[in-house]
């Protein structure tokens, strides 16, 4: 059986092997990557009070590469993770006279729950793999290389038939070893995630190590309780004053709290796809995957 990786003790466990590291980073940013992997590495933002932890910081002569999971969704994560990455960056700038980045960093956040927010446009975010890179465009649109630093967040709750083999796997896994860890089928022919597998394979823990992991669960079942009470409370509130815009389409076009019901149910069952689903209640596949989202289907 396996022990989850949404679990910070299994996933450090696992993802500071070399082996690991390294097939995970070739699968998910395309690069190589020879370098020191330390765990719990210290930074601070040089202009506020805050100090971060990184779960896996790895560095070389030319990159910086970090890897994060996040179990608990906050509304503001990909602000914190987009100050974490940038912080990296300008850390390296040690004065006025020296303003040089001599590292290109990458980051890799694995969030394992459905996101909370809709993007800017107000559309729900719904992909399992997201980039972004700091790199200017030209007039034509076509990337400059100029600095190559890249942020990418994946999502195994998100997977899908598009998805890329390589990603694919390693989400897959993920998910598993959260929510199937006992029937669970890996890649085989992948060096990291046989690894992996190996290393956090609950029968190789010792009672020690299955305390701090019962510790590592119960805090991040208490941040998730009740963060997901403070998001109901502001999704409450929100109709009540009229101002969750765009929250459920189905108030929008007036639809009776049977069909919403039938949708979760459905969603519960697991038997139909969402465009299915969107297709037998006549609504769009934006709101089924919406009502997914929030009720964690």
């Amino acid at each position: 059986m396996l022990a989850p990786l949404d679990n910070e003790i299994v996933f450090k466990m696992a993802f500071q092997n070399q082996i690991v590291f390294k097939q995970f980073v070739k699968d998910i940013l395309e690069i190589d990557f020879e370098g020191t992997i330390e765990t719990e590495k210290q930074f601070y933002f040089k202009n506020s009070n805050i100090k971060f932890k990184l779960d896996i910081f790895a560095e070389s002569t030319d990159k910086r590469v970090i890897i994060e999971i996040q179990r608990v969704s906050y509304d503001y994560h990909f602000d914190r993770f987009l100050g974490n990455f940038l912080s990296t960056i300008t850390e390296q700038q040690t004065s006025s006279k020296d303003y040089k980045i001599s590292r290109t960093v990458y980051s890799i956040i694995i969030l394992t729950s459905a996101y909370k927010i809709d993007d800017k446009s107000g559309h729900p975010i719904i992909d399992e793999y997201l980039i972004q890179n700091l790199d200017p465009e030209n007039i034509l649109k076509e990337r400059v290389p100029i600095f190559g630093h890249t942020q990418v967040y994946i999502n195994p709750y998100y997977v899908n038939d598009r998805t890329p083999k390589k990603l694919k796997a390693w989400l897959e896994f993920i998910n598993a070893s959260i929510h199937n860890s006992e029937g669970y089928v890996i890649d085989n022919k992948n060096i990291g995630i046989q690894k992996a597998a190996e290393i956090i394979e609950s029968e190789n823990f010792d009672s020690d190590t299955w305390h701090k992991i019962k510790i590592a669960n119960e805090t991040r079942d208490t941040l998730l309780v009740s963060e997901n009470l403070k998001f109901k409370e502001g999704k409450a509130e929100g109709k009540a004053e009229g101002i969750k815009e765009g929250i459920k389409e189905g108030e929008q076009i007036g639809m009776q709290k049977g069909k919403i019901e039938s949708i979760m149910k459905a969603l519960k069952r697991a038997r139909l796809s969402v465009t299915e689903i969107a297709e037998d209640f006549e609504v769009s596949t934006e709101l089924v995957l919406k009502i997914k989202a929030e009720q964690n289907l």
